[in-house]
């Protein structure tokens, strides 16, 4: 871990003193902003990301995208000053009880007991954070402890991938050599494991459907593949209907099953058996019903597809493409994704946060590598700006593009300073309906009239923001205008912020 994300106070000021020149600090202007960014580096990379704060506040500010890398399941150190060991019996300011703030979401909270535990610590942390399941980390360290005596650890090398239990992968074998109608449903374990091409060899071999579950965290299948199906609903009932003409389901990566809206229904219908392969034990263990599998993804699907026959099934029926968006003055969001769809370059990597328009995106916008789809599985906003960012350092030549809500872009629009200030040419589309449109679509779900207030967000000129950020962008208003526009943001040299006014109408909440 080589490259820093932060925000410096005080108390990390020795942290930083003499800093090495084989190091790279990247400075965010917020400390969400900060973990945001090492949260899209490290899933980037597949590899721990290092991240300091400043004492109780700043990671009071950062406990937001901490929760986000909690759920996405992204390896992180999470590091933040602690007051001076000398006095902090007698509390001064900016002593804080950060072991206890961050320890809901971290993988392990802690702050040495004295100095020279912090290397092997931070040691510890990473190899934490890189265990199945992956995830944060945090150590506090006082300030005063930078500047203590100390021996460097010893060599210290952890194998980090879980071999699932073969007589276990044998009796699942079993259930899908005896089903009819299997399916496949997969998760973000998959592309964690980077195991597209055991899955899709398995998908193959038994010529299965297969479905994505309904968060979409990461692709966990090529979405342009002949067997993709699309994506689940995230209720009970719509998950059961849809997979209710398969005896068997193997689900790969994923819970049993993500869920949002309260729709109740059948888990499955009765008759057809889940098995669950994941890389996240408490995931196994909350699962309702079927047999789970803890281990690697990747080991898991390699070994089911030596085991099973090629299976004699017809060819599943082409799935048909929507049709091309009408170009209407307001643009629908359709047309806008549709539109993005086909100025994206083929290896291009999408940070999502469209939020109302998630859906919309998935018919138009289809990825086909593990590390080209990321959003937030926490359903909070403001991940996906910075997450852009720390994805670009981490795959500099590849094209990384933000689509993302008017109001998910003010939870962490300070993002684009880091952009500019780094050179990093990333295009953020906002898909601007003027309010928070996913809560009125919820809010009309639920019944709800619309006497709720705080739903609406007009009067924010974006662009002018993010030029004053040292970004460039212009704002879109007419169909006409929008190719052109997505052109000039996919060949800036630095970050460019489309602004795209769409249709204000409230879509039904997909269930």
């Amino acid at each position: 871990m080589t490259t820093i994300f932060g925000n410096p106070g005080s108390t990390e000021l020795t942290f930083l003193e003499d800093f090495p020149e084989d190091f790279r600090y990247v400075l965010a202007l917020q400390e969400a902003s900060a973990l945001g960014m090492a949260t899209g580096y490290a899933q980037g990379t597949g590899n721990a990301a290092l991240v300091n704060l400043h004492t109780a506040p700043g990671l009071g500010n950062a406990m937001g995208a901490l929760v986000t890398a909690w759920h996405n399941r992204t390896p992180l150190v999470v590091t933040a000053g602690q007051q001076d060991r000398r006095h902090i019996n007698l509390e001064p300011l900016l002593t804080g009880r950060l072991v206890e703030l961050a320890r809901p979401y971290a993988k392990r909270s802690y702050e040495p007991r004295r100095p020279q535990e912090v290397p092997s610590e931070i040691l510890r942390a990473y190899h934490t954070a890189m265990q199945p399941p992956r995830g944060p980390v945090f150590v506090s360290v006082p300030m005063d402890d930078w500047n203590a005596e100390c021996e460097t650890p010893p060599s210290h090398e952890v194998s980090h991938r879980v071999a699932p239990d073969p007589a276990a992968i044998e009796r699942a074998a079993e259930v899908l050599r005896g089903a009819h109608s299997p399916a496949i449903v997969v998760g973000p374990g998959v592309a964690r494991s980077r195991s597209f091409d055991e899955v899709v060899a398995l998908a193959e071999r038994i010529k299965a459907p297969v479905w994505q579950e309904g968060i979409v965290a990461l692709a966990g299948f090529p979405q342009g593949h002949p067997l993709f199906m699309g994506f689940l609903p995230l209720a009970q009932k719509g998950v059961s209907e849809t997979l209710a003409p398969h005896d068997a389901v193997l689900v790969l990566g994923s819970a049993v099953f993500p869920y949002y809206p309260y729709v109740p229904g059948e888990v499955v219908r009765e008759g057809t058996e889940v098995v669950q392969i994941t890389d996240d034990p408490e995931e196994a263990a909350r699962a309702p019903l079927g047999r789970s599998i803890f281990g690697d993804v990747a080991l898991a699907a390699a070994a089911l597809a030596e085991l099973l026959p090629e299976a004699d099934r017809p060819a599943l029926p082409a799935r048909e493409e929507p049709p091309e968006p009408e170009a209407a003055a307001p643009m629908s969001v359709d047309y806008v994704m549709w539109q993005i769809a086909r100025a994206l370059p083929e290896d291009a990597v999408v940070a999502d946060e469209s939020t109302s328009s998630k859906v919309v995106l998935h018919r138009y916008v289809k990825t086909n590598d593990p590390v080209g789809y990321h959003t937030s599985a926490a359903g909070g906003l403001g991940f996906c700006m910075p997450a852009s960012v720390g994805l670009k350092l981490a795959m500099p030549e590849r094209p990384v593009v933000c689509v993302i809500g008017d109001g998910s872009a003010m939870y962490s629009i300070q993002s684009l300073w880091t952009a500019a200030r780094n050179g990093l040419a990333i295009p953020t589309i906002v898909i601007n309906n003027r309010g928070y449109t996913i809560l009125k679509s919820y809010r009309n779900a639920l019944g709800i009239s619309d006497s709720v207030p705080g739903l609406d967000v007009p009067g924010i000129d974006l662009v002018q923001v993010a030029r004053g950020l040292g970004a460039d962008g212009e704002a879109v208003e007419r169909p006409e205008d929008l190719e052109g526009a997505l052109g000039r943001a996919l060949e800036a040299e630095g970050p460019y912020l489309v602004d795209v006014a769409v249709d204000t109408s409230v879509p039904k909440f997909a269930r």
